[in-house]
């Protein structure tokens, strides 16, 4: 891993997301790269070309000067900050600076303040994760003590799922981490019986070329309270899921709103997205 991006807009959520990217990029020995997006209207970009250019300028150059106090942080030190400001009328302007840019990784704050919905939803970051190519790490809460040992993926061991795995594989093997894979059996989304479920493992292993990872099958009545309840459990650092990026996210993880307050409290565990 050579280069994280972080989107900023100078929030508390930025220098959460902030923090525990230059966590990371300690690890990786990466160079961080601080975008902020300008999203100025319509209004402004529709004035004749001296004035749109005098105050896209001026905007540009006072988001420049409060990078300075942002970035001015004791944990960013000897870590490489490479500073971005762009204005972006659609999300996949976003993807196509990252691919640009070589990102290895996006690392968001969510922006919430209570239950699940939050560690996702979030009209920017659901936007993201929705259009990104690059793998995004979501997260909600400070944590300066913020390490990658115990990764939990989500897997349904589909075909279409082989390529994320082996991007979360490379991903954990870089932070020299213990990856466990999941399956959730609901009695509503497609049941099957123990052998079944084990014979698709089985069989997701051999068309990845693959020795059989540590896997377990947790039985809950909806995915997303499977995985948030499981996580919990096993006091994972970090919960990682594919997604289609033609849904949001949270219509994966979020497709039931009865769950629980212990589950809606774990959900400040970091996720990983990784589009399929």
């Amino acid at each position: 891993m050579k280069r994280i991006l972080v989107p900023v807009d100078f929030s508390e959520t930025s220098t959460h997301a902030l923090e525990i990217a230059a966590l990371i990029a300690k690890r990786q020995k990466a160079e961080i790269v601080v975008l902020h997006m300008l999203g100025l209207s319509e209004a402004v970009l529709s004035k004749n070309e001296i004035q749109e250019y005098e105050e896209a300028r001026y905007y540009m150059e006072l988001a420049k000067k409060r990078f300075i106090p942002f970035l001015d942080k004791p944990y960013l030190k000897n870590i490489r900050i490479r500073e971005i400001v762009q204005n972006y009328k659609i999300f996949k302007e976003f993807n196509a600076l990252a691919q640009e840019q070589n990102i290895d990784l996006i690392v968001m704050g969510s922006h919430g303040t209570s239950g699940v919905r939050e560690v996702l939803v979030g009209s920017n970051t659901e936007k993201v994760v929705r259009t990104s190519d690059v793998p995004v790490l979501v997260v909600k809460m400070p944590n300066p003590e913020f390490k990658i040992e115990k990764v939990l993926f989500a897997c349904d061991f589909s075909e279409d799922v082989i390529l994320a795995f082996k991007n979360v594989q490379a991903f954990t093997d870089s932070f020299s981490a213990k990856l466990k894979l999941i399956y959730i059996n609901t009695p509503h989304n497609s049941f099957k019986s123990t052998n079944e479920i084990e014979e698709k493992i089985s069989n997701f292993f051999f068309k990845a070329n693959d020795a059989s990872q540590e896997v377990v099958i947790y039985d809950d009545y909806t995915i997303e309270q499977g995985l948030l309840n499981y996580s919990q459990k096993g006091g994972f650092d970090l919960l990682a899921m594919p997604t289609h990026g033609r849904t949001p996210i949270s219509h994966f993880l979020l497709g039931s709103r009865s769950i629980g307050e212990d589950v809606a409290n774990h959900a400040n565990i970091p996720v990983l997205t990784i589009k399929i």
